[in-house]
């Protein structure tokens, strides 16, 4: 593995429009990942293995729930912190970054919001630092971007509720410590419900041979008569605005990873080729590479503007759903195009492990899918432009 020699770009001086406290949080997170992301992260990549040694310094750096009130252990810091925090993260690895998004926006972002005060202060303060890790059950194997249609239910059986049921592709499911899971009761209204390793009947199989996201932990829920106790019943909210709340969360922490994982692809091109020499020059001195070069760096720009724009909004309380699907879809697909102009520009080095490109290009693959695919979040655009929902 070489040495983290990334420089972050920022080409329109859009450091001037944050506070130094913005700064901070970035520089700190962005020192760590330097420190205790880069070092490792190929070898737990190629060994598909989660590095679970990284989850106390996600934790310190802010990296769970860092807009949850001090009160329950979060840092009470605005969006735009949050959203830079995913950005460094992420330019270490998509995987990570799932982690981190999971555990802040899909665990604690509805206990938060939907949950009771006994719930928060229960679970909130141990997700915080790591204690707890957590995930999020919607997905279903056969309800993925139609999440309504689910079959996951729980029955009232007086003293407790038992739940059936099945989800899929769950980030962290493997080790999770508690599950945030969304079924139908007997009415057929969609409900939260906490449910904790160790109770009869839950298990979370591992899902295996994954090309992408390969240092992140993905699983099943499995739910066979699992008895769970009314307390753990999310009351504050239900239908399935409740779990589509929390993916707005997760998803606007999504448009903001996705340009770190940009910036690096855009980093590593842009040293190699002041470096590597053909035909007696610079690649970089070829027209063809400058205008890969030149068209990254336009298109990481336009992202940040965008999610810059986008947490003042979320900040101000007035981002709207559909401005959150803009710029999840706009700045995957522009980190995607972007790794695979720089994984062409380094040729056969660019599929190495000796490079982090490649890496995020088959990571990118799984961002570009989940939490609403580039597809969906097309529609919706398109629904809210127009008024017609064309996926229904």
């Amino acid at each position: 593995m070489r040495p983290d020699l990334f420089q972050a770009p920022d080409y329109y001086l859009l450091d001037d429009l944050l506070s130094n406290e913005h700064k901070l949080i970035r520089d700190t997170a962005r020192a760590w990942v330097k420190k205790e992301v880069s070092p490792i992260i190929e070898d737990f990549a190629q060994r598909a293995e989660f590095p679970k040694q990284l989850i106390p310094g996600l934790a310190e750096i802010g990296g769970f729930g860092p807009y949850i009130p001090t009160e329950y252990g979060g840092a009470g810091l605005d969006q735009i912190s949050y959203g830079l925090i995913m950005q460094e993260i992420e330019r270490g690895d998509s995987g990570i970054r799932s982690t981190s998004s999971v555990q802040s926006s899909l665990v604690m972002y509805p206990i938060w919001k939907y949950g009771n005060e006994e719930q928060r202060m229960k679970y909130l303060p141990k997700l915080a630092t790591g204690e707890y890790i957590g995930c999020f059950g919607l997905t279903e194997p056969d309800h993925g971007s139609n999440p309504g249609g689910m079959l996951t239910n729980f029955k009232d059986m007086g003293d407790h509720y038992l739940l059936n049921g099945a989800k899929m592709w769950i980030s962290n499911a493997p080790f999770a410590d508690i599950a945030v899971v969304w079924a139908k009761n007997e009415e057929g209204r969609i409900h939260g419900l906490i449910v904790e390793r160790g109770m009869e009947g839950f298990t979370t199989p591992e899902t295996h041979n994954k090309w992408s996201l390969r240092a992140s932990a993905t699983g099943e829920l499995i739910f066979d008569n699992v008895k769970v106790p009314k307390a753990n019943l999310l009351p504050n909210k239900s239908g399935l605005g409740a779990p589509l709340g929390c993916l707005d969360s997760a998803r606007y922490g999504i448009a903001w990873g996705a340009i770190g994982a940009a910036m690096d692809c855009y980093d590593t091109a842009l040293r190699y080729s002041k470096e590597r020499i053909q035909f007696d020059k610079p690649i970089g001195a070829t027209q063809l590479q400058q205008k890969k070069l030149a068209e990254m760096i336009t298109e990481i720009t336009k992202a940040q503007l965008l999610t810059w724009r986008l947490g003042v909004l979320r900040d101000e309380g007035r981002a709207t759903s559909a401005q959150i699907s803009m710029a999840k879809r706009n700045n995957v697909a522009m980190a995607l195009d972007i790794a695979r102009d720089a994984r062409q520009m380094l040729g056969g080095m660019g599929i190495t492990g000796e490079y982090s490109i490649m890496r995020h290009m088959m990571n990118l693959e799984s961002v570009v899918t989940y939490e609403g695919t580039h597809d969906i979040h097309l529609l919706i655009t398109g629904m809210d432009v127009t008024g017609f929902p064309a996926f229904k």
